[in-house]
């Protein structure tokens, strides 16, 4: 028996949960996804999370066939069916099945699953020790192509960049836009420290609005530093004093090494790790209740 999912209307067990190969989320990458988490019981920024699935769906002319109060009370009644504390769960709207041609008009229905899993990116000591990041050649996707803000299936942007960083032997990659301004890592926004500014490209520079992102924005405000989104380059995060990066399924990463440069002395930022300590006590504390 595996982990229990939810799939268009129904819980199934993981190995009944499939979908079909004319889904054109499959196909063409079609569709929308959120990564979220649950800690202690409680699924930290949940509705932060819906609202900008929802965001992203509209962006594409995906109608999602549930309100957000419907689709919010499966994804508890799914973490719930899996009896977890702590997981990461990945909710996905696709197109949905239609033929082999390129029009949505063919898709009639969307496909909407939602899993509840553990996930662990990096192991313990990569948040003692730090990681190192390396520069990419492959470029962050034109706004007017496709834009970064929509959370889509189709994510070989991030990760033609995430095999250059892994043939260079780096733990990330580092993208920067066609201006040549940093943009964000594969699956993380960055920002870096300097004096007792908290810097963070801004979303029109190619990065995703991430949730981790403003709720870090948030506690360095409430620490006293003073908080920026403005273009950076290289040499910015070069001569950094700390830099560190955020997700939902990294939380926050201290970043050491970039292209071979040492940031600080090397070691994990004093400043990052209290922005560490104090996102761990708020997702003790918030959240969307499970278990009632």
């Amino acid at each position: 028996m595996g982990c229990v999912i939810y799939l268009d209307g129904k819980f199934v067990d993981e190995s009944e949960a499939k979908i079909s190969v004319f889904d054109h989320g499959l196909l063409y990458g079609d569709g929308v996804f959120e990564g979220i988490r649950s800690y202690n019981g409680r699924i930290f920024k949940l509705d932060e999370h819906i609202e900008r699935l929802y965001n992203s769906a509209k962006a594409i002319l995906l109608e999602i066939p549930m309100t957000k109060e419907e689709l919010k009370k499966i994804i508890i009644e799914t973490v719930r069916k899996n009896n977890l504390k702590n997981s990461y769960i990945r909710v996905v709207v696709t197109r949905g099945v239609g033929d082999l041609g390129l029009d949505p008009r063919k898709c009639k229905k969307p496909t909407v699953f939602v899993i509840t899993s553990k996930i662990q990116l990096y192991p313990e000591s990569i948040y003692e020790k730090g990681i190192d990041v390396v520069t990419v050649a492959t470029r962050r996707n034109l706004s007017e192509s496709l834009n970064p803000a929509i959370k889509s299936l189709n994510y070989l942007n991030n990760i033609l960049a995430k095999i250059e960083a892994n043939n260079a032997g780096a733990s990330e990659a580092l993208i920067l836009n066609q201006f040549g301004y940093v943009s964000e890592c594969t699956g993380e926004n960055i920002f870096i420290l300097k004096g007792n500014f908290l810097i963070t490209p801004h979303i029109n520079a190619g990065a995703l609005e991430g949730i981790t992102r403003k709720v870090v924005m948030e506690i360095g405000e409430n620490i006293g530093l003073k908080v920026k989104e403005e273009n950076i380059t290289r040499y910015d995060i070069y001569t950094s004093d700390e830099c560190f990066l955020t997700g939902t399924a990294a939380e926050i990463v201290p970043v050491v090494v970039v292209d071979n440069r040492i940031i600080g002395d090397g070691k994990p930022g004093k400043i990052t790790l209290r922005i560490r300590k104090e996102f761990h006590l708020l997702t003790e504390i918030e959240g969307t209740p499970v278990y009632e």
